[in-house]
């Protein structure tokens, strides 16, 4: 028997388009999505109906939507879920749970939790305190700067830049800015350093050890974790490319389906000891200088690109309606995705031309052509039971546009992983 629940997605980016598709494959469903603004990914859409609402994506524009929300839904039969596809939206229900929870399953952590885990900084204190990880790491405050108080660093060149605030840092702009910078010398430091305070940044910096090798080591792990505050699923995946456009850097655009009990157990054991609750999504580099997965943060929702977690066999939204509606989790042991290393499927967000020609030569790569070759990969944004031709049309002119963000972009930012491995 169909569960009868009804889900609302809060953003409108290919996140909200790979959750409403989860939806859809698993219960033929069409699905809401509240956002500020319409953006591509779901535009001409069957399977998810964007409302937008002025000034959503932050207070006080959200709640005064959200009572009106909660006047509407407050006595509707069903079960109506919240699930934010972004940092900020995950951060606003976090925040005001407690004015949602009467009419709403929120299936977040307590704010004080989030706003530890949302920062950099409080990441980094905390997986300290539990012994996971992390890049060896030092903060640059607005005060270092002025005082000339940062330049004594506690490992070598080149290091990792980042701002430690991503909501301020979307405001700041300036000729060369980038989502993160690579540093070669102190030269360069003091230049991108003084770029950033001298236009409108405020918050720290966080300056890191800057872990060699290209994209493919990479890895990226998506986790449920239940009501109950334990794990029930973990996928983890292979990222062979990244975007290389300075405001995307980061941005997976392959993914190799993976298996490693090491590291999942690792992170199991991180989250049932903080008592997380809900989807998270982890960046995590391997280390081949000392043979440990260096974590990089934690997104409190699950990623842009996490859709290879249903392409691979474990929908994203049945964990919450198992969780949630069905309450049938609390007796289901924890999945370790790919286990058994049968039916992989190679998440591409790129068109197949672009991952052959970008992607690093190595087995993981020739792994992923035979899975090309074979038929076994797919998108996020191609799904075939919703192919309208306008939908179409944009969807092939978005993969298209990356021909040219590679061709401009590419050699310019991947030259700093080649300079790196041969100092």
């Amino acid at each position: 028997m169909q569960p009868k629940f009804t889900p609302i997605l809060l953003g409108s980016d290919i996140n909200v388009y790979g959750m409403a598709r989860s939806f859809n494959e698993a219960y033929g469903i069409k699905v809401q999505a509240w956002a500020a603004s319409h953006l591509a990914a779901t535009r001409y859409s069957n399977i998810v109906d964007v409302e937008v609402h002025e000034g959503f994506s932050e207070d006080p524009g959200f709640m005064n939507v959200m009572k009106q929300k909660i006047e509407e839904y407050k006595d509707h039969q069903e079960p109506v879920i919240l699930i934010a596809c972004g940092d900020g939206y995950a951060e606003l229900l976090a925040k005001h749970k407690d004015e949602l929870k009467d009419t709403f399953i929120v299936p977040y952590i307590p704010y004080d939790l989030l706003e530890k885990l949302i920062s950099k900084e409080g990441f980094y204190e905390i997986a300290e305190e539990y012994g996971l990880p992390y890049p060896k790491t030092k903060i640059i405050t607005m005060d270092d700067y002025k005082a000339d108080n940062y330049l004594n660093i506690p490992f070598d060149f080149p290091v990792e830049l980042k701002p430690e605030d991503p909501v301020s840092w979307l405001d700041v702009q300036f000729e060369g800015r980038k989502k993160a910078f690579t540093i070669h010398d102190q030269a360069e430091l003091v230049d991108i350093v003084g770029k950033i305070y001298t236009n409108g940044y405020k918050e720290d910096l966080i300056l890191q050890d800057f872990i060699p090798g290209d994209d493919s080591n990479m890895r990226v792990l998506n986790a449920y974790v239940d009501k109950n505050h334990k794990v029930k699923m973990m996928c983890l995946g292979h990222p062979l490319l990244e975007d290389p456009t300075p405001q995307s850097i980061g941005n997976y655009m392959a993914i190799l389906p993976e298996y490693n009990q090491k590291l999942y157990q690792t992170v199991q054991s991180f989250l049932e000891k903080i008592e997380y609750v809900g989807m998270a999504n982890f960046d995590i580099k391997y280390d081949q200088r000392d043979g440990e997965y260096k974590f990089f943060e934690i997104n409190l929702r699950q990623g842009r690109s996490s859709f290879y977690v249903t392409l691979n066999g474990y929908n994203l939204a049945k964990w919450y309606v198992e969780d949630y509606v069905n309450d049938s989790l609390k007796d289901q042991d924890t999945v370790y995705g790919n286990k058994d290393g049968a039916n992989y499927m190679l998440w591409l967000g790129v068109p197949v031309k672009i991952f052959k020609e970008y992607a690093y030569d190595n087995p993981s790569k020739r792994l992923a052509e035979k899975l090309i070759k074979e038929g076994h990969y797919g998108t996020t944004v191609f799904y075939n039971k919703d192919n309208g031709f306008k939908r179409w049309l944009l969807m092939h002119y978005m993969f298209h546009n990356y021909k040219a963000r590679y061709k401009k972009y590419y050699q310019v930012n991947k030259g700093q992983y080649f300079e790196q491995d041969k100092k």
